[in-house]
């Protein structure tokens, strides 16, 4: 009752309390669907100190949106009830996309990552998954992918139990990034930051929906690569996407080396077999540096 009745007042509309229903979302937030005097709303809930990781997420749906390129949900509110910070979206009914949606998704999210800034980074720090993630603006993506997303993974694995093969070979590599970009120099695109299959869908007229993202300006090769980490991608996104925006040389060579940041966080929020997964791709890319 009482977060049904914060979020009426935060949004100056009646609440039903009594349709909150939970609603599948991700493995951190609690999510509920709530009718309201306007129609459904959808409502991410966490602790109090989830409000600034919501903040940061409605300023990313805000930053998507900007880019006029793919939609996402509008942002009704973020705020606090008491001990409980809550995020409300607009409700979009979403269903599986079919080809065309993946060949929309493609040409829009090259659209997208035509929006540049003059560094990478963002305006604010932000999370991927629940972890923190750095965001502070610098000219040079090899030293800002070494330094914001890499170092600070090894870091917390290290202090999850990491073995050495994993730390010390992943301490090399980041003494060798420059191998991976002889000839490429990426600009700050636009980037959804954790474009996963479950973060994506399509609404009732085909049109490609994106969310929780984890927004920054990096290599728009990081977000393709995360859409192949997991699979659900049909081969029309990525040749919609190409011919968009044609990929540069090195491209599949640095999708295991943008992938590995996301399973070495995999591992520090959730152990298990994500760390051999880490030190087969930290191998793998250490013997690429040696061609």
């Amino acid at each position: 009752m009482e977060l049904a009745a914060a979020i009426g007042k935060a949004l100056g509309r009646e609440v039903v309390a009594s349709s909150q229903h939970r609603v599948l979302g991700g493995h951190i937030y609690q999510c509920f669907g709530f009718e309201t005097a306007s129609g459904r709303i959808f409502v991410k809930q966490g602790g109090a100190d989830a409000l600034p990781v919501f903040e940061a997420e409605a300023a990313g749906l805000a930053e998507i949106a900007r880019a006029n390129a793919l939609r996402v949900p509008n942002v009704l509110s973020v705020s606090l009830a008491g001990e409980i910070a809550f995020l409300a979206l607009e409700w979009i009914d979403l269903k599986e996309a079919d080809w065309r949606s993946e060949q929309l998704l493609g040409e829009r999210l090259a659209l997208q990552h035509r929006t540049t800034r003059a560094s990478f980074g963002w305006d604010r720090d932000n999370a991927i998954g629940s972890t923190p993630q750095s965001n502070r603006p610098c000219a040079d993506w090899i030293e800002f992918f070494r330094e914001q997303r890499l170092l600070p993974q090894l870091a917390m694995a290290e202090r999850n139990g990491a073995g050495k093969g994993v730390i010390d070979g992943g301490q090399r590599l980041c003494e060798r990034l420059d191998a991976f970009f002889e000839g490429y120099r990426p600009v700050p695109s636009l980037l959804h930051g954790d474009l996963w299959e479950g973060n994506r869908g399509a609404d009732g007229s085909g049109e490609p929906v994106v969310f929780d993202p984890a927004v920054y300006f990096g290599d728009r090769e990081a977000d393709l690569a995360m859409t192949r980490l997991f699979g659900g991608f049909r081969r029309g996104f990525y040749a919609a996407y190409r011919s968009a925006w044609p990929l540069q040389a090195g491209a599949e060579v640095r999708v295991t080396l943008y992938n590995l940041y996301h399973v070495l966080n995999h591992f520090n929020i959730f152990g298990g077999g994500y760390l051999w997964q880490a030190q087969g791709m930290i191998q793998r890319l250490l013997a690429e540096t040696k061609h």
